[in-house]
């Protein structure tokens, strides 16, 4: 038999502590192991942009008012305020829940910012999208849209980018009008998308007797939801013993129906009668929000009633994110 020649031994890539750049996830990896990006550098970068952030707006002012608009309110704007001031030749900028064409963010012939909350995003994390996004609209050109990308998995988050210390006061508007300075002059294109957002937009109306809770109206039965800062299981609880006592509605003819679990906070729903306004909830919502405050302080275990209660709030309850 013919004698095997030997191996021999394979070259060690060097592989450089320096940065590595980032090239197609198809291309060989710049480090020189040989391995496609994807499966080697580009593993962790992946990971890092897509793992999904449950509560991507902590650490936010109006944290549970920024869920609400992500998730709840057709529409509203906020005045943002950045770490450091505004740059030169930005006037503004102001979050708002939609942008005319689904745009992320919009530069205006001003040079003042808009920045969309309800859009599609391309990671896991919606504060760096956001950022990224805002970041790029801070020097795009006036007259101009921002289209969204793909985001770099070290980016800055909304909490570098914002004042931690600033007001976060939405205002809720009735229809889209802010989208331009003039609506009636606006381009047709976009007077087509403020029509179509105007008359799908449901009423609603946020309260000033309580926190983050927004009463809205549709044609069969109106609604308040409530987006609340509390830990899920701890608001359950105390929403069981409420409900098993016969006190977590918010007067006659109005019922706890479940809760939503929205980016990582909880969002409990009401039914309310046709005829009840946003008006007629200021009084009822602070009465409960003192009950809850009880609630919430009671330490002891829950009783039998109060756990069946608790099982069918969980029942009802639906993830929205």
């Amino acid at each position: 038999m013919a004698k095997k020649r030997p191996q021999a031994k394979a070259v060690k890539p060097q592989i450089s502590d320096g940065e590595i750049p980032v090239v197609g996830a198809r291309e060989p990896c710049p480090c020189g192991s040989g391995r496609r990006y994807k499966a080697c550098h580009g593993r962790a970068a992946s990971h890092a942009v897509t793992e999904l952030v449950q509560r991507p707006f902590e650490g936010l002012p109006g944290e549970c008012d920024w869920v609400a608009l992500r998730e709840l309110v057709p529409a509203a704007t906020v005045p943002l305020t950045l770490k450091g001031g505004l740059p030169e030749g930005v006037p503004s900028v102001t979050l708002a829940t939609v942008l005319p064409m689904a745009w992320p963010a919009l530069r205006r012939e001003d040079g003042s910012v808009l920045l969309g909350l309800q859009n599609d995003t391309p990671s896991g994390d919606l504060s760096r999208d956001l950022a990224d996004t805002l970041k790029r609209a801070l020097v795009a050109e006036p007259g101009s849209p921002v289209a969204a990308q793909r985001v770099e998995s070290d980016g800055p988050r909304l909490q570098d980018l914002l004042d931690p210390d600033a007001a976060f006061e939405p205002e809720v508007h009735s229809g889209f009008e802010f989208w331009v300075p003039d609506a009636e002059s606006a381009q047709s294109e976009v007077a087509a998308s403020l029509e179509r957002a105007n008359a799908a937009a449901i009423p609603t109306v946020r309260l000033t007797s309580v926190d983050s809770s927004y009463w809205c109206e549709t044609p069969e039965k109106n609604h308040l939801r409530w987006v609340m800062p509390h830990p899920e299981e701890k608001l359950l609880d105390a929403l069981a013993r409420l409900h098993a006592a016969g006190t977590s509605s918010l007067g006659e003819g109005t019922r706890l129906v479940g809760s939503f679990r929205a980016h990582g906070l909880t969002v409990p729903v009401w039914d309310l009668p046709a005829g009840m306004g946003a008006e007629e909830c200021e009084k009822p919502a602070a009465e409960f929000a003192e009950r809850l405050a009880g609630a919430l302080a009671v330490e002891e275990p829950l009783t039998a009633e109060e756990r069946r209660a608790r099982g069918g709030l969980t029942n009802r309850q639906v993830t929205l994110s």
